[in-house]
C-alpha cells in the first residue's frame, strides 16, 4: 500500500494506493459512506491488487487524512463529485468506480458530471435513481410521517455530533445495527424525539467481520477528525436537489453494477417497496444486481469474498 496526497483547489483528499505503479489496466477508484473510511474497501484492494489491477481507495472530505471543511454547502454532491474527478486525474484520467452508501450517490453522480473519466460505475448498497422534481427528505418526510428516522435527526447542527462524540460505543453500534447481524437490521422502531444510539444495543460478542483492530482505525480517525464533516453531507441534500436541475431524468450511460447485502435496511427505505428490485432502471447499460445472502449494510466488509467475485466478474465483462 501507498499513500498519495490529491489537491482539488483548497481540498486535499488522502488516497490509499494498491497493486501495480503502472499498468495497461484501467485503474479502480473506490469511495466510502458514513461513517467510515479508505479502510473500508482494504479487503477489494488486497483481492485487486493480488490479480495485478491498480486500485485506490479514498478518504472522502470530512473524513480520515482528507480536509474537513466547516460550511454545509462544502458537502454537496457536485462538490464530492469534483474531489473524485480529481483523484481519477492523478490515477490517470479515466477509472472504475466502485462507490459504497453515500460513496454510491458520489460514484453515480461522479457518472452523470464527469462521464469522460469515468469507465464504468458499480454501486453498492444505494442503487441509482435519476434526478426527479421532489426533494428526497420531503420524500422521507411523507414516508416517514410520525416516526423517527435518522436522517432527520441529522439536520440540526451539532446534536448527532455530541450523541456520537459523546458516546465511546457509538461506531460499534452503529456497524452493528445495520449489519446482518442484528436481529432487526436499523437503528428501530422510535419516536421522532428519539436520539440516534437510543435502544441501539452494544453487540456481544463482537462481529466477527470487524475485528478489534479495524475498529481501531475507525475510531482513531472519528476521535481526530470529528463529525461534523460526515453528518453535513446529509445536511446538504436540499443543496443537491438545487444544483441538479440539469441532470434531471439524466440516466448512467457507462457500464454499470448494483451489489448488496439481502438485509440491507437501505433496501426497505420506502415501506412497502423493495428498491432493490429495481435497481438497474436508471442504466443505459446494466450488467446486474447481485444480492448477498445474510449480509447487511457494510457488505463489502461482512462479505467480502462474494462482494469480491461479483465486482471481479463486472470488471472481467468490460
Amino acid at each position: 500500500m501507498r499513500t498519495l496526497s490529491v489537491s482539488n483547489g483548497p481540498i486535499t483528499l488522502n488516497v490509499v494506493v494498491a497493486g501495480p505503479e503502472t499498468s495497461d489496466q484501467l485503474p479502480i477508484l473506490c469511495v466510502h459512506g458514513w461513517p467510515e473510511l479508505a479502510h473500508s474497501w482494504r479487503h477489494q484492494q488486497s483481492h485487486f491488487a493480488a490479480a495485478g489491477r491498480t486500485i485506490a481507495a479514498m478518504d472522502v472530505r470530512g473524513y480520515g487524512g482528507s480536509s474537513k471543511p466547516e460550511p454545509i454547502s462544502a458537502y454537496t454532491l457536485s462538490e464530492l463529485a469534483s474531489d473524485v474527478a480529481a483523484v481519477i486525474a492523478a490515477l490517470g484520467g479515466r477509472a472504475i468506480l466502485f462507490g459504497h452508501d453515500w460513496g454510491a450517490p458520489i460514484v453515480w453522480n461522479t457518472a452523470l458530471r464527469h462521464p469522460e473519466n469515468v469507465a464504468a460505475v458499480a454501486g453498492l448498497s444505494v442503487p441509482f435513481t435519476p434526478w426527479g422534481e421532489t426533494r428526497f427528505l420531503d420524500v422521507m418526510r411523507a414516508m416517514h410521517a410520525g416516526k423517527f428516522f435518522y436522517q432527520f435527526y441529522f439536520q440540526t447542527e451539532g446534536v448527532a455530533e455530541a450523541e456520537l462524540a459523546g458516546d465511546p460505543d457509538a461506531l460499534m453500534k452503529i456497524y452493528h445495527a445495520l449489519s446482518g447481524d442484528a436481529a432487526y437490521p436499523g437503528f428501530g422502531r422510535k419516536t421522532p424525539e428519539a436520539t440516534l444510539l437510543e435502544a441501539v444495543p452494544l453487540p456481544d460478542p463482537t462481529p466477527a467481520w470487524l475485528p478489534p483492530e479495524d475498529l481501531a482505525v475507525y475510531k482513531a480517525a472519528f476521535a481526530a477528525g470529528g463529525w461534523r464533516g460526515p453528518l453535513n453531507r446529509y445536511r446538504a441534500q436540499d443543496m443537491d436537489f438545487d444544483e441538479a436541475i440539469g441532470l434531471r431524468g439524466r440516466r448512467i450511460t457507462q457500464p454499470a453494477a448494483f451489489i448488496a447485502g439481502t438485509r440491507d435496511p437501505v433496501r426497505f427505505f420506502a415501506p412497502g417497496m423493495d428498491l432493490y428490485a429495481t435497481a438497474g432502471a436508471g442504466c443505459d447499460d446494466f450488467r446486474g444486481t447481485t444480492l448477498i445472502e445474510g449480509a447487511g449494510h457494510w457488505v463489502q466488509q461482512e462479505a467480502p469474498a462474494a462482494t469480491n467475485a461479483a465486482l471481479q466478474d463486472f470488471v472481467d465483462g468490460l
